[in-house]
């Protein structure tokens, strides 16, 4: 049995499971399941949260990117700039729209995509730069809106990992054109299974993805686009509205975590984490770096420690990339083998934090 759980859903449910059942109840007796009034109400609050005019609740994240290429009529023929260093998903999603992900190394301190690289890879097939917001910390979206303006180019933010985000005062999920989250469980705000959001200030994007997300339909059997069955259900929206209400607080609790982490770890064999002066992260993900990162990661394990590697292949070495492997991405191969995450979770005790720093500890003292 793990003496500290990397993230022990069970227990975080518990925290909130009067609510939880309330909202089950509610759907339940409502008889109502898909497109009913709990997700109506969730994309209505989870709009405000994130400071952004329309939320599209979808089936999951992958499908939310993918909706949104659709939406702006990216597909074969077209490339989009994507970070070397992230989750599949995000490449995925440019792929299965027949168009080309184009990929840009990572700032090795802050482990997102590099605002400075990304205007070289620029050609007259490119359409949109997808940053993501990995481990919970913001891109520097800024320079990067820059070179998209500069460019006529559409920037779709991946946000799966940074609910409750900010970047320089504002929300991520408002900062580009348009953004996607997910709600698989164990995000910062997830769901009880599959779920993600899109986000835009944009009528007739928002109102698109709508549209596609239901089989191509505004209107029952009338189908004027070629659609998806895309929608995030009704118990699903209630569950994430339940969880909406306590989501600044447990970040707050992940911070403490976090700081906790950072000045314990100071100096003890390990790189941690560096947050920008624009950023302010939510700690989706707690990534240290080390040289000796495989055998750390058995030592915490044989502990009891549980420990995540985020990401242990980039998506150019997949086997389904293939035909990026004349790709030269160091950085993200760097980062591949160097990253740990360590447990990370709101519930988190003092017990528990210390017991990871002191095995951290151990491992670089032995």
């Amino acid at each position: 049995m793990k003496l500290v759980p990397f993230l022990d859903l069970g227990r975080l449910h518990q925290a909130i499971r009067d609510p939880l059942d309330q909202a089950y109840r509610r759907v339940i007796d409502s008889g109502w399941f898909v497109m009913g009034p709990e997700l109506e109400a969730f994309e209505a609050e989870f709009a405000s949260y994130c400071e952004a005019t329309h939320c599209i609740g979808v089936g999951n994240g992958l499908e939310a990117l993918h909706l949104l290429l659709r939406a702006y009529d990216i597909g074969p023929g077209d490339e989009v700039i994507v970070p070397s260093n992230t989750f599949i998903a995000t490449w995925l999603a440019v792929s299965q729209c027949g168009a080309t992900p184009v990929p840009v190394e990572p700032d090795l301190v802050t482990h997102n995509i590099n605002p400075s690289a990304i205007e070289g890879v620029i050609s007259s097939r490119t359409r949109a730069i997808i940053p993501v917001h990995l481990y919970g910390q913001p891109a520097d979206m800024d320079p990067i809106l820059e070179v998209a303006n500069r460019y006529g180019l559409v920037v779709i933010e991946d946000a799966a990992q940074a609910q409750g985000a900010r970047y320089k005062g504002r929300r991520v999920g408002s900062l580009g054109h348009a953004a996607a989250t997910s709600f698989y469980p164990g995000k910062n705000l997830g769901a009880l299974g599959d779920g993600g959001a899109v986000l835009t200030n944009d009528e007739s994007i928002a109102d698109k993805v709508r549209q596609l997300r239901n089989y191509g339909s505004k209107i029952k059997y009338q189908h004027d686009l070629s659609g998806y069955n895309s929608r995030l259900d009704e118990l699903q929206a209630a569950f994430l509205r339940v969880k909406l209400a306590v989501l600044d607080e447990w970040n707050m609790r992940r911070r403490e975590v976090a700081d906790y982490y950072s000045s314990a770890l100071a100096d003890c064999g390990v790189i941690p984490p560096t947050i920008p002066d624009y950023a302010e992260p939510v700690w989706h993900l707690y990534v240290i770096r080390s040289t000796e990162r495989d055998g750390l990661k058995k030592h915490l394990e044989d502990n009891g420690i549980a420990t995540v590697i985020h990401y242990p292949i980039p998506p150019h070495r997949q086997n389904c990339y293939k035909s990026f492997d004349k790709y030269q991405l160091p950085i993200a191969e760097l980062l591949a083998r160097e990253v740990l995450s360590l447990p990370m979770s709101p519930l988190l005790g003092s017990e528990e934090t210390e017991a990871v720093v002191q095995h951290v500890k151990s491992f670089f003292i032995a």
